[in-house]
């Protein structure tokens, strides 16, 4: 019985001269990949897919003349049997969602392994998804980081201690030795940095995050919370 080996025909679209020709090369020492074609900008990709019919196209999201984004909808439109791998530079969830719902199959970095890559446009036209654990890696970490408060800084978390203990702005500015615009100022900073809106939910916020102790917590703060944001 005879084996036959599948060949996969790949199209490269990169923008950058110097990752361009590194796909070419990581690509070119398997036997099974062959390539197809190289170009550097997203309408050419489309023009070159619709007349090589490769397997799959290695889009570059951030290419002059059409993106990567805009290329791989038409790609998907036109000829959706062959499928599509993004690479990019800069990560972002926004960006990988966008080029998931354009089409995309597969997402990898362009600083992406050799061995990684293959694998990438072996499984993608074999017709499974393929995302690095790279990007995974970089969008769990980008998750994370949304759901931390920004760090405050030393005078913010002197503010916030004294909105805990119910001080007014006049009295914070005073044991400050700053201004009561300063003040208003620093509150401003951490209901930015805590999305919140009142004094009260601020500190409600800081104590769930342990960055008040419950005995600094004044009686009253929440219904002399008003008063307290104009005195």
């Amino acid at each position: 019985m005879t084996e036959f080996t599948v060949v996969v025909h790949v199209l490269i679209a990169e923008g950058h001269a110097v990752v361009r020709q590194g796909l070419r090369d990581f690509l070119g020492v398997d036997e099974d990949i062959v390539v197809a074609g190289v170009t550097t900008n997203g309408r050419e990709a489309v023009r070159l897919a619709r007349e090589l019919s490769p397997d799959v196209v290695l889009l570059d999201l951030m290419m002059p003349v059409m993106d990567g984004i805009e290329a791989t909808e038409q790609l998907r439109r036109e000829l959706p049997e062959v499928r599509v791998v993004a690479l990019t530079s800069e990560l972002d969830g926004s960006g990988v969602m966008a080029a998931v719902r354009a089409g995309a199959t597969g997402f990898l970095l362009e600083s992406t392994e050799a061995d990684e890559l293959r694998h990438a446009v072996k499984a993608a036209a074999a017709g499974r998804t393929y995302v690095s654990s790279a990007v995974v890696a970089r969008l769990v970490d980008q998750a994370t980081a949304a759901m931390r408060p920004e760090r405050l800084t030393g005078r913010e978390s002197e503010v916030l201690l004294m909105l805990a203990r119910g001080k007014a702005n006049k009295e914070i500015a005073r044991e400050l030795r700053i201004g009561q615009q300063t003040v208003k100022t620093y509150v401003s900073h951490i209901f930015d940095k805590f999305g919140v809106h009142s004094r009260t939910q601020a500190v409600a916020h800081a104590l769930r995050l342990g960055l008040v102790p419950a005995g600094e917590l004044a009686r009253g703060v929440a219904a002399a919370d008003e008063y307290r944001w104009s005195a």
